[in-house]
């Protein structure tokens, strides 16, 4: 049994703003469930939610401020969780990192550097708490000075850093470092330096010692240019202690065996029952309801890393096909504009519903034939996977977890039962246009789409998979594997 310390700044169902909070909501559950000594770091927010007893731990003297650490669990586990209550820096209402205008809280280098120093002294059990973990696995910018931190350790824990998105990096003016006593060794264009600014996210990529992200192909792809912002070159140098594990999902959520928010619950060996929450979902929408025609689901931010202006441009060529499309989501105003036109100019083929509904997401997830993701970067990405849980065929790019968790249609992929969606290369509207239009051939002969569909749906998704790489990754850090 290993002792973990799992650090992060946002873990469902305490508190979430997107993925990240997925991620650090069911990974932990699933390490405890390999039988694993694991507690979860996490600054004690004023829109943070707990539903387990909270009680007062012990206090800790940092920068001269006292900072108390609360104690509580995740709920349905037996995941211990420290709340790190310093409510100067946290008791602020709403989002963790934003305030209600959508500007980053002005004090938010101060704030997760004094989350990352308690951090470490938990780590180092400077609390006297006699527990002491064999590693620290951080996540994101917002934990990536532990690393570096430790690295100035003896005898300190092993460190793994997870990237969910390289996008948000952390960066603050250089005058940062000095604000938060940072030490001179770790003050460099080799360390926490990055272009005369101060870099959390550097503090991970260069200190820890594994660095791992949310699937294989995105560990790829950040070694470049494209994806890499700016540290390609670090991600480079330090690709043999780089790896990608992809996410899981949570089975018991998105069960459509069990999913309370269907019309109507079914499996790999009833999936004509699928139609009736097709039916459900046009009606819903407000569609004509007809089970031949083929319905196209998304639920995706309205924003340009998603491929949405790709779907803009394909829309006036797919109304002249048989289909039909159903959206859920919001972002970018003027995408929402654009959607709601075309809505508007074809209702009995195009029904857009602007922001975001839970039981909505699971009815698409159930009632859509097809699943459109044409995303330009996916670290792992989630609705890929339900949607192949549900049968529901996704047509994806070939990028992140996307290109790992989806199978090409193909000749020889049909033969061995792996088929599970339609995958193009190209984030252009033609490259995108053509997999619409095999998506609709393949449609069109039910034996093979069924076989598809069943390929999808026997897939496993588990967190219990990616859990199993996790503990692999952190035994062989530690020199030795468990008997």
């Amino acid at each position: 049994m290993k002792k973990i310390l799992f650090v992060t700044s946002e873990a469902h169902p305490l508190i979430k703003t997107g993925g990240l909070a997925d991620v650090c909501g069911s990974l932990p559950k699933a390490l405890a469930e390999l039988s694993q000594d694991i507690k979860l770091i996490i600054p004690n927010y004023q829109a943070l939610k707990t539903s387990e007893n909270v009680r007062f731990l012990c206090s800790i003297r940092v920068d001269n401020r006292n900072i108390n650490i609360l104690e509580t669990r995740m709920p349905d586990s037996h995941v211990i969780v420290w709340l790190v209550d310093y409510p100067a820096y946290f008791n602020y209402p709403g989002n963790p990192y934003v305030d209600e205008l959508g500007e980053p809280w002005s004090n938010n280098a101060e704030r997760f550097g004094l989350f990352c120093r308690i951090v470490v002294e938990m780590a180092m059990d400077r609390a006297n708490l006699d527990w002491k973990p064999d590693i620290v696995h951080c996540n994101d910018w917002q934990s990536g000075l532990v690393p570096a931190l430790l690295s100035l350790e003896s005898n300190r824990p092993s460190t793994v850093f997870t990237i969910h998105n390289m996008a948000y990096q952390g960066l603050f003016p250089a005058s940062t470092a000095a604000l938060l006593n940072l030490s001179g060794q770790l003050w460099n264009p080799a360390g926490l330096e990055f272009h005369e600014m101060l870099s959390f996210i550097k503090g991970g990529l260069v200190y820890a010692d594994h660095i791992t992200t949310v699937s294989p192909t995105y560990a790829l792809e950040i070694q470049t240019p494209e994806f890499g912002y700016g540290l390609e070159g670090l991600l480079d140098h330090r690709k043999e202690f780089l790896g990608g594990i992809i996410n899981g999902i949570d089975l018991d959520q998105w069960n459509p065996e069990t999913d309370p928010f269907i019309a109507q619950n079914y499996t790999v060996t009833t999936l004509n029952k699928k139609r009736l929450n097709k039916a459900e979902l046009q009606t819903r929408f407000a569609l004509p309801v007809n089970d031949c025609v083929p319905l196209f689901g998304l639920i995706s931010r309205l924003v340009e890393q998603k491929g949405i202006d790709l779907i803009l441009e394909c829309l006036p060529e797919m109304i002249a096909m048989d289909m039909q499309f159903v959206l859920l989501g919001n972002g970018d105003k003027k995408f929402e504009k654009q959607l709601q036109k075309m809505a508007d100019l074809y209702p009995d083929k195009i029904s857009i519903t602007i922001g975001y509904d839970e039981s909505l997401a699971h009815l698409i997830e159930a009632g859509a034939d097809i699943f459109l993701m044409p995303s330009r970067f996916e670290p792992c990405g989630l609705n890929q996977m339900y949607s192949q849980r549900y049968g529901t065929i996704p047509v994806v790019r070939k990028t992140g977890g996307l290109a790992d968790t989806v199978t090409d249609t193909l000749p020889g992929s049909l033969s061995n039962h792996t088929a599970s969606g339609i995958v193009f290369n190209e984030a252009s509207s033609g490259a995108l246009l053509e997999a619409i239009k095999r998506t609709l051939v393949l449609y069109s002969i039910p034996d093979t789409w069924k076989k598809m569909q069943i390929n999808a749906m026997k897939k496993d998704f588990s967190w219990q998979r990616s859990a199993e790489q996790y503990l692999a990754l952190y035994e062989n850090l530690l020199g030795y594997t468990q008997e």
